[in-house]
């Protein structure tokens, strides 16, 4: 059955839930044109193409991610902010994880539609905030944003591929990466004189 008022958020949304279902992988014009019950190239009035469309989700996911993050992380800082921050992170990879994966993938995202959407200024906005309450500051920041990136993604990857063979629940390991990196933010090291310019 034909969609009337197709345009180009339905489009992004059939794909992004297409994603969750099949893997970002699994997308592709046709399948979402199915699902929507339209031609192929009934798409093309909306989406420039296969490219053009998982930017689409890329930045929707992004867009959801934080506003999840947001909501979890409100008047909270500290332990308390970053353990929230880490759940909402988490929690959003496994109810979603086309969508997940979309905002991991290094996917190209046309610069007009990037420059529009809060979600990827917002995420930095929200993590900066976070990690400030630690007393970082430059270059310490972005060092500290791309362990808690490394950490968390690593973490949701291998979980969600089954890479946790161990009889330990992995929400116990979790809890424990989450009570280390809060540690170590709070006793962050200096930097190695040795090393020179810091940036």
């Amino acid at each position: 059955m034909v969609r009337a008022g197709l345009t180009a958020e339905r489009v992004t949304i059939a794909a992004a839930e297409l994603a969750d279902e099949v893997g970002l992988d699994g997308v592709s014009m046709a399948r979402v044109a199915r699902r929507l019950g339209v031609k192929d190239a009934s798409l093309y009035a909306h989406v420039r193409g296969l490219e053009d469309l998982r930017g689409r989700v890329a930045l929707l996911a992004a867009d959801e991610k934080t506003v999840r993050i947001a909501e979890a992380t409100a008047g909270l800082a500290g332990r308390d902010a970053l353990f929230a921050y880490a759940d909402a992170w988490r929690e959003y990879a496994r109810r979603h994880p086309g969508r997940y994966a979309a905002t991991q993938a290094g996917i190209r995202v046309d610069p007009e539609l990037a420059a529009g959407a809060p979600g990827p200024r917002r995420a930095v906005e929200l993590t900066y905030g976070m990690l400030r309450g630690y007393g970082l500051a430059e270059p310490d920041l972005t060092d500290a944003v791309r362990l808690l990136r490394s950490t968390f993604h690593g973490f949701v990857a291998l979980e969600a591929t089954g890479g946790f063979a161990s009889a330990r629940a992995p929400e116990r390991s979790w809890r424990r990466a989450l009570d280390a990196l809060h540690a170590l933010l709070e006793h962050w090291p200096e930097p190695d004189p040795r090393e020179g310019d810091p940036t």
